[in-house]
């Protein structure tokens, strides 16, 4: 397994003093219990309802912070974990899509984090979260079609050498590098501000490592903190 090697730019550190992440390479195996992703996420949507954690709505709204420094607008564009949360709070629960996507969803609920799960293989050249230029392509989907946008100019984005893999940070994920259970090379990103405790964000990707184990045993994996200085 070669393990995923993503650049943070220098830029990033004034937008985002103490930004922090685990980078998770998987090398995947067959699944062999597709439930653990669903079940997770219902353990995920009943801690959500219960509150937890309790220094959540501190680092949600830090992001938001974050996010307006580089001219987002977080109440129409939130950060990914929030746009989940707010989902649970609305519907009281949140529908299953893949047991892999389930499983991170999860990890992003139980913990009030912004986490990415890519099909590495779909990359060209390695994850870089950079300022935009605003020539990058990004491939989304609008009223049931696909469709090229471009990033602000300024704007944070994940992307390679193709083009955006990711817009405003971690709100939206593009088509070309979608991940699915089927995919036997996958890279997760874990994403923190310094008001979520660091031993919650190690917890977070032993939440992740652990269930893909259980799900998929012969998984082999490997993890990397970044952006601490």
């Amino acid at each position: 397994m070669s393990e995923v090697l993503p650049s943070i730019s220098t830029e990033i550190s004034r937008i985002a003093p103490g930004f922090r992440a685990l980078s998770i390479s998987v090398q995947a195996a067959p699944v062999q219990n597709a439930r653990v992703g669903e079940m997770a996420l219902k353990e995920a949507c009943r801690a959500v309802l219960a509150g937890q954690p309790d220094w959540a709505q501190t680092h949600l709204d830090a992001w938001g912070e974050v996010f307006r420094r580089f001219g987002a607008k977080p109440k129409r564009t939130p950060c990914s974990a929030e746009a989940l949360r707010k989902r649970v709070l609305r519907d009281g629960e949140m529908s299953g899509i893949d047991p892999v996507v389930d499983l991170y969803n999860a990890v992003s609920l139980r913990y009030a984090i912004p986490v990415g799960g890519e099909n590495i293989a779909a990359y060209r050249g390695a994850p870089r979260l950079v300022l935009a230029e605003g020539t990058e392509a990004f491939d989304t989907v609008k009223e049931g079609e696909t469709a090229i946008e471009y990033p602000d100019a300024g704007e944070v984005v994940w992307r390679d050498d193709l083009g955006v893999t990711c817009r405003r940070w971690n709100w939206r994920q593009g088509i070309r590098t979608r991940l699915s259970a089927a995919d036997p090379q996958m890279w997760f990103i874990l994403e923190s501000l310094p008001a979520m405790p660091v031993e919650a964000l190690q917890a977070a990707g032993k939440m992740l490592t652990d269930g893909l184990q259980e799900m998929m045993p012969g998984v082999t994996f490997e993890t990397r903190l970044l952006g601490v200085e």
